[in-house]
């Protein structure tokens, strides 16, 4: 599991500017980014360098800010790597509440990032079909 970071924001134009000039300003890397939105506001998604740091210096800035907690998986990097990893978790039932992307540079697999709607047994669900999941610390996260 690896601690993600998610920041409330009006969607109004400059916001996205805001949150990540001030993890630039806390010397704060981002690994990780999504955004979902509706009209008045939106969610911004991100696996950061040291989220504890990351939520201190935007609740500063009047950032409404949470962490939980998501998995990285390894996806074959070839086409219809995806598909594969996605066919093995509906064979086995997970749901899946929302995935991205996260570019790792030097390595010969891609990762996704998910948030599972039952983490319960989802690990052992993963191992059991043959798909690895990636700890933080390998990619640069506290």
């Amino acid at each position: 599991m690896v601690k993600q970071l998610s920041v409330f924001i009006q969607n109004k134009s400059g916001k996205i500017a805001s949150v990540t000039r001030t993890l630039y300003e806390n010397g704060i890397d981002i690994r990780a980014l999504s955004i979902a939105d509706t009209a008045d506001f939106g969610i911004l998604r991100m696996l950061v360098s040291d989220v504890e740091k990351a939520r201190e210096a935007l609740s500063k800035e009047n950032c409404i800010v949470s962490v939980n907690e998501v998995d990285v998986v390894s996806v074959p990097d070839s086409p219809g790597g995806l598909a594969e990893v996605l066919q093995k978790m509906s064979d086995a039932h997970i749901d899946i509440e929302y995935m991205y992307s996260l570019i790792d540079r030097g390595t010969e697999d891609a990762y996704m990032v998910f948030r599972f709607a039952d983490d319960a047994n989802v690990l052992d669900v993963l191992e059991t079909n043959g798909l690895k999941t990636i700890p933080g610390s390998q990619l640069g996260l506290n």
